[in-house]
């Protein structure tokens, strides 16, 4: 149907093309009138109306044609078209037969093919199972003979150790045999030398009466028994405390090695940095107006002497320290250093303060793993942070405390999160017993009952301090551990003064024992070395008195850590030759 469209359309713009030519044509050729009527206008519209009517006339004509000619080109087209699809589907029938043909040979081909294949995998199949019986039956034959011999070396490994067994019985039983004997050789010595003295003693107390020799043996044998007990008591707990003291000594040091902890000691300064020296007269502002300002505000000294570049924050509060810090840090980035300014900074400072404490709580319990802490204790254990004790800070002493508690917890089979809990809260009455005033062992109770603390928790701040006896394995670990950490060399320090009073109390309680000749304090207190008089103390009486040594100095001094009581009885003769 477009072919006849433009085909049409062509023949159209001809006629009318023609048509207009013809006028054109005659209007061009014939001069122009000097005067036309009314007529000639009319019969020129007569004549040019004609021309387009035959036009029309001669394009309908062509127009008529075209469609003819269309039509017949279309019916050649299909007759075309018909015979062309014909002969394409006879071939493609053609085409369809023989790939049947072809395929029907191969699928014959492989059906062949396939049947040799089978009969093939089924002989295949058989030498295999012939060949699997026989390696079963060769595993069946190696797995007997394993068996046997497994059995033969296990017969021979029990025998081999009962050999060895019975040796080392034989071994011990000899050395047994000849422990007893010196045992028994040196019985008969002592009971030689008893006799000796019993017939001595015998013939001196010949003349006394019935009632005095009675008396006297009856001293002599309670001395007898109460030296041989304490020999017994002494050789028991030398033997529990061996064994005590390794097992102690091998988790102690396993925990201790497992922990890497921050040293950090607080100091009562702190330095900031200055850009440049004019800064320094900006601080102190016009007559010290602002140095003023800022200290009545933040309740620290700014010390601003001839060290280039710097300025000196002094305050016994950590936490004033901190806070001047970071407002002065603010007011040197910001430029602007007036009063009115200050006063706006540090008051912006101290509201931040509050919540980077609580955020800190928070960060130490998400690290010690404690997540059901109740929120309100957040900022008391933040506020450790900017507490000291012997200048170390007590939150990373309480961490430590925590991480060596539950360490050894681990190592002993028991809570190792209730005795972090503990070791993290065991000083927590520090952080405010500056601003109630009182122990910090009772604000630390009043402050763990208020939030639902456990019982463990609060039995741990009074034990540590032996207030009250440990009544949990787990505080007894947290005291431990505090001990660990405030003795660790480099964790604490005190003032020369407080030092030299400390080992002069200690010379003091030793030398009130009586026996004792002199005492020394070594090693800055950690150990106390005392000289006895052999003719006053004998050797089971020393060993009593370390001990009560020992007990005094608990009731009577506070101590960081422990203090080893060496008590030395020692005897010279002496003789000159001439």
């Amino acid at each position: 149907m477009s072919v006849e469209v433009l085909v049409i359309t062509v023949f159209l713009a001809l006629a009318v093309g023609g048509a207009l030519g013809f006028i054109l044509s005659r209007k061009g050729s014939s001069k122009p009138p000097v005067f036309e009527t009314a007529v000639d206008i009319e019969e020129k519209k007569k004549e040019a109306e004609l021309i387009v009517s035959k036009a029309k006339e001669e394009a309908q004509e062509i127009i008529r044609k075209a469609q003819e000619e269309a039509r017949e080109v279309r019916l050649n087209s299909e007759r075309e078209a018909e015979k062309i699809v014909r002969l394409a589907q006879e071939e493609a029938d053609r085409l369809r037969l023989t790939l049947k043909e072809e395929t029907e040979k191969i699928r014959q081909d492989l059906d062949k093919k396939s049947k040799e294949m089978e009969e093939y995998l089924a002989e295949r199949k058989q030498e295999i199972q012939k060949l699997e019986q026989a390696l079963q039956h060769r595993e069946a034959n190696l797995e007997r003979r394993v068996q046997a011999l497994e059995r033969r070396e296990e017969e021979l490994y029990r025998r081999e150790k009962e050999v060895r067994e019975m040796e080392k019985q034989v071994d011990q039983a000899q050395r047994d045999l000849q422990l007893k004997i010196r045992e028994i050789d040196e019985r008969k010595k002592e009971i030689e030398a008893l006799r000796h003295r019993e017939i001595l003693e015998l013939q001196r107390i010949a003349s006394m009466s019935l009632e005095e020799a009675r008396a006297e043996l009856l001293r002599r044998v309670e001395e007898e028994a109460k030296i041989e007990a304490i020999r017994v008591a002494k050789r028991i707990e030398e033997e529990a405390r061996e064994r005590a003291e390794f097992e102690a000594k091998k988790i102690i040091t396993t925990a201790v090695q497992r922990l890497s902890s921050e040293i950090a000691i607080n100091y009562t300064t702190t330095t900031v940095e200055l850009p440049s020296n004019e800064f320094k007269g900006r601080i102190i502002g016009r007559e010290g107006r602002n140095i003023r300002t800022f200290e009545l505000l933040t309740g620290v000294d700014l010390i601003i002497d001839d060290t280039p570049d710097i300025v000196t924050i002094s305050s016994f509060d950590p936490m004033r320290r901190e806070l001047a810090k970071d407002a002065l840090e603010r007011l040197i980035e910001d430029g602007r250093i007036h009063p009115a300014r200050i006063e706006e900074v540090v008051a912006e400072v101290k509201k931040e303060m509050d919540e980077k404490i609580r955020k800190m709580g928070e960060e130490t319990c998400m690290e010690l793993g404690l997540y059901d802490i109740n929120p309100g204790l957040y900022y008391y254990i933040g506020k450790l942070y900017y507490r000291t004790s012997y200048s170390q800070n007590v939150l990373l002493h309480s961490k430590e405390v925590a991480y060596l508690a539950g360490m050894m917890a681990e190592e002993l089979g028991l809570d190792a999160k209730m005795a972090r809990r503990a070791g993290l809260l065991h000083d927590i009455g520090k952080a405010i017993s500056h601003e109630l005033g009182g122990s910090h062992t009772d604000i630390g109770i009043e402050l763990c009952k208020r939030y639902g603390e456990p019982d463990p928790v609060l039995n741990a701040i009074k034990a540590h301090h032996n207030e009250e006896p440990v009544r949990y394995p787990e505080v007894a670990l947290v005291c431990a551990a505090d001990a660990l950490s405030a003795a660790r060399p480099g964790a604490r320090r005190e003032s020369l003064e407080a030092y030299l009073k400390r080992l002069e109390k200690l010379e003091e309680i030793v030398k009130s024992f009586k026996g004792v000749q002199n005492a020394y304090a070594v090693q800055a207190g950690r150990e106390v070395r005392v000289i006895v008089s052999p003719e006053e103390i004998s050797d089971e009486e020393a060993y009593m008195l370390s001990k009560n040594i020992a007990r005094k100095i608990e009731e009577e001094m506070q101590f960081p850590g422990q203090i080893k009581v060496v008590v030395i009885r020692e005897t010279r003769h002496v003789e000159y030759a001439k």
